[in-house]
């Protein structure tokens, strides 16, 4: 079951990076693998990062509030993913308007910015029981591939799905939220 709640979370982190790319990839019709390359690198060390600064963070501070862990936990994501799904509803058609965002200090900005709900999913993650460096390594991974997937179907992807894919990045970390919830309360 774990294995199935980390890909979840997994995939529902990528989706902020998938949606970035496809933008990217629509917006300049194409990335060259130089592009390519450089988004994947920094989305996915981001996302790897992020979850482990988080993780230390949620250690230090669960000590603290180990009675409520499972409510921190919910609430963080579903902070994270109605963040998500607000995000899915903005315009972003003036977003990408910079000479090259694939260099850079737009490149570290979009980096940071796709990876901000991975630093406050690693909060969670002490609750969950996942080793973090296996979380870390499969969120890292898969921001990477969906990076490059996103990339090669972007102009194809942006055409048919628009920013539906970054609500169900949204709806899933919610989902998981429930799901933590609700077990943490019938253990108790």
């Amino acid at each position: 079951m774990k294995a199935i709640i980390l890909a979840g979370i997994a995939l529902a982190l990528a989706v902020d990076a998938f949606a970035v790319t496809v933008g990217l990839a629509c917006s300049l019709s194409g990335l060259n693998r130089r592009q390519v390359f450089r988004l994947a690198f920094h989305f996915g060390f981001f996302q790897f990062m992020m979850p482990v600064i988080g993780w230390f963070i949620g250690e230090n501070l669960l000590k603290l509030v180990s009675n409520y862990d499972h409510w921190v936990a919910f609430g963080l994501l579903l902070l994270v993913g109605l963040r998500m799904v607000w995000q899915s509803f903005k315009n972003e058609d003036e977003k990408y308007r910079v000479s090259d965002p694939t260099r850079g200090w737009p490149l570290l900005v979009l980096a940071l910015a796709t990876s901000q709900d991975a630093l406050a999913t690693g909060l969670s993650l002490p609750v969950i029981g996942i080793n973090i460096w296996v979380a870390s390594l499969v969120i890292g991974v898969t921001a990477f591939s969906l990076t490059w997937v996103a990339s090669r179907v972007g102009p194809l992807l942006g055409r048919v799905f628009g920013r539906r894919s970054e609500l169900a990045g949204g709806l899933v970390l919610i989902l998981i939220g429930f799901k933590i919830l609700f077990d943490h309360m019938g253990k108790g």
